[in-house]
């Protein structure tokens, strides 16, 4: 199978323009699921073992940002690439509708409360994104409101990274078709049918409003200390595979390290 460095295929440039509808999001970069298949299970593997120096460290976290239309894979993500991790150490956050408390305060505030702990990676399913998403699609606040807040979450990500956390940023995307597809395979599967509901056709009536917030929102805030990845989410085994790499090969850039054993532990000590 190639050889496929997915954090530079799939990186969001910082300052460049993004168009989800010219993508194509069944795109596979050369790999088939075939081939595809023993590689997210040896990624897998790899990051089993970079968490376990990461948490034994525990000198930095990382946080883990996930975000895509209803339908797009979040969860899918968390239940297979997540599984490689130990629960103690990974921390997964839903940010559902905000609570009163919530709204009491700034919007920004909840989400920092979640922000992994140091040797912690956690994941956000959802985000701080919904304040330039959701809430610009329903005009929740003015204009003048949402569109301050490229800025604020760029600047709010800069003191996570200077404060010793990694941040890794997914879009999942997938095309109008494919969420049709999944939203119909949900609704006859009778396991899965509680996870639907008419709302969720209500925000299909919004795909064009949607896109044009994400266009935006991965244009304006991919940086170089938290950058965007947008990832070809119409093959799952595809999306699993390039988050796991580009998950891994990031942990593994930090080179996580055992702490030395403590000083007064002797060498060759044997335990009666």
């Amino acid at each position: 199978m190639p050889r496929t460095d997915f954090r530079a295929a799939l990186r969001v440039r910082p300052g460049s323009r993004v168009r989800l509808e010219r993508r194509d999001h069944g795109e596979t970069l050369g790999w088939d699921k075939i081939g595809a298949e023993p590689e997210i299970e040896r990624q897998l593997a790899r990051l089993g073992e970079l968490q376990d120096r990461f948490w034994a460290e525990a000198k930095r976290s990382v946080l883990v940002v996930l975000q895509g239309i209803d339908a797009a894979g979040k969860d899918g993500t968390i239940n297979k690439v997540m599984e490689a991790f130990n629960p103690q150490g990974c921390p997964v956050t839903s940010f559902k509708v905000p609570s009163a408390e919530e709204l009491a305060h700034d919007y920004l505030w909840r989400v920092h409360q979640k922000v992994p702990r140091k040797g912690e990676i956690g994941i956000f399913n959802r985000s701080h994104y919904e304040d330039v998403l959701v809430v610009r699609v329903h005009g929740l606040v003015p204009r003048k409101v949402w569109a301050a807040r490229y800025d604020q979450i760029n600047d709010f990500e800069r003191i996570l990274s200077d404060s010793g956390t990694t941040i890794l940023k997914f879009f999942l995307a997938i095309d109008k078709d494919e969420q049709r597809q999944r939203f119909q395979a949900r609704f006859d599967d009778p396991t899965k049918r509680w996870k639907f509901s008419m709302g969720d056709l209500e925000e299909r009536k919004l795909w064009d409003d949607y896109q044009a917030a994400f266009d935006e929102a991965l244009s304006k805030t991919s940086t170089a200390r938290a950058p965007w990845y947008v990832i070809p989410a119409n093959r799952k085994w595809f999306r699993d595979l390039a988050v796991a790499t580009i998950l891994a090969d990031t942990i593994a850039a930090l080179k996580p390290q055992y702490p030395p054993v403590a000083k007064d532990v002797p060498p060759g000590l044997v335990i009666a």
